[in-house]
């Protein structure tokens, strides 16, 4: 029987950030750009629960890092979503090139 183990999820936690990475420096629209930040710290939430699971199994400090990077990640979603859509109000744009032209 195949077990999952530390590389397995550690390979996929990787994948995971490159994605993320990879999205956040060739897109120009700020909603895949916010995507792609929480797509990096869901691989980073992957790696600390995998290292609390395999290594410190005792302690519940991985999972509540996990919890803190949430609870943080969603904080940063609705302030970064309240900004674009009031860029997006007064520019009629959210693309990252037009960004130099907004000006008030």
């Amino acid at each position: 029987m195949n077990e999952i183990g530390l590389t397995h999820i550690l390979v996929i936690s990787t994948l995971l950030f490159f994605i993320g990475v990879y999205g956040f420096l060739t897109r120009r629209n700020m909603i895949i750009m916010l995507m792609a930040i929480e797509l990096i710290l869901n691989s980073v939430n992957i790696n600390f629960v995998a290292f609390n699971k395999y290594i410190y199994s005792g302690k519940l400090d991985g999972l509540f890092f996990t919890l803190f990077i949430t609870a943080i990640a969603a904080a940063e979603a609705a302030v970064a979503i309240a900004i674009i859509i009031n860029l997006y109000r007064n520019y009629k744009s959210i693309d990252i090139n037009d960004a130099d032209s907004m000006k008030y």
